[in-house]
């Protein structure tokens, strides 16, 4: 468990911070009809929100280096 979580803490930091900012996303701004599909709901866009989260930190990972033999 430590290990992956050493591999994957920016997946994990993104989730949080996204699922934090879609709750506060919904409770603020949210849809008032109850149309929209993501923010019509707090655990629609909470989901939605950890999942860019994520995926936006991701992109910050950095792998490590090989040697290249050529």
């Amino acid at each position: 468990m430590k290990k992956w979580m050493k591999n994957n803490w920016l997946y994990v930091a993104g989730a949080i911070a996204g699922a934090l900012a879609g709750f506060f996303y919904w409770q603020q701004i949210g849809c008032s009809t109850g149309t929209c599909a993501i923010t019509s709901k707090p655990l629609n866009s909470t989901l939605y929100f950890a999942l860019m989260g994520a995926l936006l930190f991701g992109m910050f990972k950095q792998e490590p280096k090989k040697d290249s033999l050529t």
